[in-house]
């Protein structure tokens, strides 16, 4: 799919607020309502809208410690590996799954839980379980200085306008 500067701004403003209107959205890129709608629905059609979603305050919601996992597996097979990924995306805790490359590490795995008890449950209760996992180092969030969702667009502004 082609994007122009119309498509760009779409995407800008629904990155920052996905609640927004179509009227609301039509009126902050300069289009009416049904053009807009359009594009929407042309963008979510494309795949470059993955999904909508509404982020949550996880230390509100009692989820205060926040671990990344550095995991090696034993054997570097499409078999053991599915095995694991299939598992990782099971678990509620598990907020995302990297695999990964210039570390001892094959997967980088970032996990959300209530506290060290519950951590220490899940990691010895699930994840070194899993068969084929030999190695795993955690580090644990001290603070968060910033938490971007938005994704950079001024690359294809760029490409616009060249």
């Amino acid at each position: 799919m082609h994007l122009d500067r119309i498509d760009i701004s779409i995407l800008t403003e629904i990155q920052q607020d996905s609640s927004l209107t179509n009227q609301e959205l039509s009126d902050r890129v300069g289009l009416s309502p049904s053009p807009c709608l359009r594009r929407m629905k042309a963008l979510e059609e494309s795949g470059i809208i993955d999904r909508r979603v509404t982020l949550l305050n996880q230390r509100k919601l009692g989820l205060t410690l926040t671990a990344f996992i550095q995991i090696s597996m034993d054997r570097h097979t499409p078999d053991r590996f599915e095995v694991f990924e299939t598992l990782m995306t099971s678990y509620p805790e598990v907020k995302s799954v990297s695999l990964v490359t210039g570390q001892s590490a094959d997967y980088l795995v970032e996990v959300v839980v209530e506290d060290m008890d519950k951590y220490q449950e899940f990691l010895l209760g699930r994840l070194t379980r899993i068969e084929g996992v030999t190695g795993v180092h955690s580090s644990f969030l001290l603070r968060k200085i910033m938490n971007r969702t938005a994704l950079p667009l001024t690359h294809l502004v760029q490409t616009i306008n060249k």
